[in-house]
Parts: structure tokens; sequence; C-alpha cells
């Protein structure tokens, strides 16, 4: 169901594949498995230092990489397989949701993949490596790239009355088809439109901005990678020379890499410079760890975008989670994402409910097993009025799901189950986010929703343009739960980020709740620093009780902004 310890022996077809490794013990009886640098593709050498692991039936192994080599992997050799990954892509976005897998670790333990400081470059649009049913797997020491990033840039170099002249990257390829339009390229995509987002060199931030080819009467190359945009009279997109324009289209087909029905998985001194069409996913896994990550563009290569859209999303999972001494910049989304899922509760009868999928891109997984505990929450108020232990749970279908409780439900709790959802309360992680730093986002920096203990300390913010730090909770948007009940925000600094600079703000609709009635509670926010903030409030509580703020600094006076909350102190 959830999380697997039974391991089962690996089912990949290797036949044909030359020997591409040498195997050896290292102190301690840890085998080693090396995998030699060659020319060409290195897809199936990965998978057959996979397999080969795989017959040490738990024994620790570690399969390492040449330090300083360089590892090809395609999507045209990669692993196809259909994972349904929280956040994502609907059906009608993407009907064929199998991913393009370089490097698949399954129903493996006690495994490190050591990439010894080298590098793996991606070539088409895939998810570059995949820890699904594991335990005990760490993955270090390595960076990955994109040989042709699906984000292309341009950047601005001069500035007309209606017009815009541009540079393209060097790595960002492009056709102009007869009609004048343009088409972004790479191997075996290709996309025209979608979404755009600017970056300006002055200021150090980026920001969500009209897509620039849309409007363009005309587009003409006057020089290798050189193009003239011209626009109708009032048209042209507000910019200046300097500027960079990222642009991408909107499916997330693909992950940077997804750690599934896991648990005791560290990522350990990765560099990402590109992570195409969406962040590291964690779902339905316990015990993570994420430590020495560079999330960022090369700095000698020109490019200024490293992230499709969020940069680690860690859906439904438990145990104990940290994102420590880590660097995030040039994402399109927030950098970090902790939340669970609403399902919308369609029928109950007796001790049966029958609930489902709500947002359309977030489907397909079993979000409740049996075992696990639950709660049934308003989905006006986020207030919780029923709660239940699971005694069984299946799917039924992609979107549905029917759960079988411990007890019956009352006529009175089934009265509110008309405009009801429910969350897992067995997978809510407890949370340590210390000593990273965040910048280059057009949204947030961390996004954080769930009742575990939690604690965000020690890190820098630069220059945020939403919250810098959001506490959700919703029923009726994105759906991701739940309520927050013990978080402490302290000895973080927030430098020249936009008010409120931290947010606790449920989505609560229809009649708003007392101050007997909150949804949050125990968020302290004690010794920070915010420097150069861009208005007030510093601190904005909706629905929250027996809160503290208190030691913070502000050149500023500091403000805290209230609604609905019991007082703080």
């Amino acid at each position: 169901m959830r999380f697997y310890r039974i391991i089962l022996p690996s089912v990949l077809l290797l036949a044909g594949i030359p020997s591409a490794f040498c195997v050896s013990s290292a102190r301690g009886g840890v085998k080693i498995i090396e995998v030699k640098p060659s020319a060409g593709d290195a897809t199936g050498r990965f998978a057959a230092a996979v397999e080969r692991a795989s017959r040490e039936n738990g024994a620790h192994v570690e399969i390492r990489l040449t330090a300083g080599a360089t590892y090809h992997i395609s999507r045209a050799k990669s692993h196809s397989a259909l994972y349904h990954i929280s956040n994502t892509t609907s059906a009608d976005e993407n009907p064929d949701p199998v991913k393009h897998i370089g490097l698949l670790l399954k129903n493996l333990r006690n495994v490190t993949f050591n990439g010894m400081g080298a590098t793996i470059v991606t070539h088409g649009e895939m998810t570059p490596w995949v820890v699904d049913s594991c335990e005990n797997v760490t993955l270090k020491n390595f960076t990955v790239t994109a040989a042709d990033p699906s984000v292309p840039e341009m950047t601005v170099t001069e500035v007309g009355d209606s017009s815009l002249t541009v540079s393209v990257h060097p790595f960002s390829h492009y056709r102009i088809d007869n009609d004048g339009k343009l088409f972004w390229m790479g191997e075996g995509w290709e996309f025209t439109g979608g979404i755009a987002q600017q970056y300006s060199p002055k200021t150090l931030t980026t920001w969500r901005t009209d897509e620039p080819l849309a409007r363009a009467v005309s587009i003409e190359e006057t020089a290798p990678a050189t193009l003239k945009l011209v626009y109708h009279c009032g048209e042209r997109p507000d910019t200046e020379p300097g500027n960079v324009y990222q642009m991408r289209h909107s499916f997330r087909t693909e992950v940077a890499g997804f750690v599934n029905c896991s648990s005791d998985v560290r990522l350990d001194s990765l560099t990402l410079r590109f992570m195409g069409n969406f962040g590291i996913v964690a779902q339905n896994s316990r015990n993570l760890a994420y430590r020495s990550l560079t999330c960022a563009p090369d700095p000698d290569s020109g490019r200024t975008c490293c992230g499709f859209a969020d940069f680690l999303q860690i859906s439904g999972c438990g145990g104990r989670i940290s994102v420590t001494d880590s660097y995030f910049a040039g994402a399109h989304d927030d950098p970090i994402n902790v939340h669970g899922t609403h399902m919308k509760v369609c029928d109950v009868a007796g001790n049966r409910l029958k609930v489902r999928f709500m947002h359309g891109q977030t489907f397909g997984f079993e979000a409740f097993s049996a075992g696990d505990s639950i709660e049934l929450v308003n989905a006006d108020n986020l207030r919780a009025f029923a709660s239940a232990r699971l005694v069984g749970a299946r799917m039924d279908g992609d979107y549905e799901m029917t759960l079988v409780a411990d007890r019956e439900f009352t006529p009175e709790e089934i009265a509110v189950c008309c405009d009801a959802v429910v969350e897992n309360i067995s997978w809510c992680p407890d949370v340590t986010i210390a000593r990273n730093y965040f910048t280059l986002t057009p949204t947030r920096g961390i996004l954080i929703t769930t009742r575990g203990k939690s604690v965000i300390e020690d890190n820098t913010f630069f220059r945020i343009p939403m919250p810098a730090i959001l506490v959700a909770d919703d029923a009726r948007s994105w759906y991701e739960s739940g309520p927050v009940r013990n978080l402490t925000i302290r000895h973080n600094r927030f430098i020249g980020c936009a008010a409120p600079v931290i947010s606790v703000s449920p989505e609560i609709h229809g009649e708003r709740p007392s101050e007997e009635m909150p949804v949050h509670s125990g968020i302290s926010v004690v010794s920070n620093s915010f420097e150069d903030t861009r208005g007030v409030p510093h601190v904005f509580m909706r629905a929250t009780s027996s809160s503290v703020v208190e030691g913070n600094v502000s050149a500023e006076p500091f403000a805290v902004w209230l609604e609905n909350c019991q007082p703080i102190r």
C-alpha cells in the first residue's frame, strides 16, 4: 500500500547490455559497483549497475561513478513506468502519465548511489531518477544538468518604441515557421507561447510576466541568435535592456526526481543546474533528509533559470523531514512546499466513506491505507468535526477511494459531510528547514502545511516577492492540507521581502470563524531579523491561536496584523 518493507527482486530486463562496471568489496563489507565512463548513452549502464546491486539482497552496496566524468542519459533510452505524481498534470493536459526515467532504484535496501563529483546530463524531457519502494537509500555527490533545458532564455538588448531586440541564449534553440511563428526546440520536444517570467540583474529579482512573443506582430532573425520583435503601438512589453526572459510551457509531464513509498532516503551534496518540468517530489514516503543541495543555474553558463516550477515538493509524507544547508535560486514556483492532500467526501454510509481527488493535477495514488487515522473537516471553516481509524482502503479508479472506518459515523456527522473533506493525519511529518538560502523566485520561499512539530531556523530569504513563509491549508483550490499545530520560526533573516513577510493564511470560505474556532495553533515567530522589508505587516495571522511573536528585529516599526485570532504574546 503506502510503504513497503518487503523487498522484491528486480524485474529489469538487461539481456545484451555489455559489461559496464566492475565490482569490489570495501572496508566494512560494502560492495562497490563502479560504473565506468565511456562515450555514448549511459542509461543502460546505470540500469545494469542497479540490477547487479539488487542481487545483494539487502546487503550494503555503493554504486560509484568516476570523479570528474560526464554521463549522458536520455529519454530515448530511458525506463518507462507509470507514476501518478502529486501536483503535476491533469489527465486533459497529459493523457499519458508514463514517466521516462534515467536511473530507477526500485525495491532496494541499503544502497548508495555516489556520483563522486560526476555530472549527469539529460537529453530530452525526462525524469532523471526515481527511488521507489526502497529503504535506506542515499543519492549523493553528483551534478544534474540538461543538454536542452526546456526553459529557453533570451536577454533584452534594445528597447524601441514598439519593438524589442533580444539575444537568445546559446543553449536555447528555436525555429521560425513560414507564418512567422517562433517555436522553442529540444530533443524530442518543442513549444510556442506558454508562460514567462523576467529576471532583472539590477534588482536581483524575478517575476511572472506576459509571454513576450504572443503579442508580437512580427519576429525577425536579424543575426544568428538575435531576434527583433515588433508590436502594435502601445503593446510592447514592459522591460529594459539587460532583463532576461525565461519561457516555458505549462505541462509538468516529468519531474526532476521522485521518491515514492520509501523510507530513510537521503539526498546529499547534489548540484541541480536544471530541474525540468517539475522539481523533486516525495510522495507517501517517510524519513527524508535533503542536505547541501544547490538548486541554481551554473554561474558560468549565463543562464538564470534552474527550475521549471517548484524545487522540493513533499506530499503526504511522514516521519522526519529535514532540508538543511542548501541554496535555492532560480525557480518558477515555491522552492519548498510541504503539505498533505484533502479528498472530498462524496458519500457516507455506516462506516464507509467514498472520497475523491478534487484538483486536476493531483490524483491516481493511494492517499490512505488501512491503519491510518483520519479527520473529517468542514471545507468552509477547515475545522475537524469527526475522526476515525481506517480498517480498509481501496482505489476505485484514478480519482476515487473507498475508506472503511473502525466505527460508524453518527447522523450528526453524516449531515455535515455534504461539504466536507478528509485528511490523513497519520502522514503529517515533523519538519526541520535550517541554514538555507532562498532567492530568485517569483512566489514564496517556503509553503508549509503540516501538524507535525516543525522548525524553520537560521535561513536567509532574499527579496522574496510573496510571503517568504506561507502557512496555508485549503479545501477549495489546491486541496493542500492541513492544520499547523507546532511551528517555530526563529533566527531567520528576511532581506527586502514583500509584506506580509510571514503569512498564516488558511483559506476560509463563508462565515468567518470566531476567535474560539481557530484553524492553526502553536506558531512561534521569535528572534528573526527583518531588513529593508517592503511595507507592512511583517507578520499576518488569520484564525490562529496560542501564538507567540517576540524578540524580532526590524529597522521599521514592527507590525503584526491579526484576523479572527486569539491574542498573541
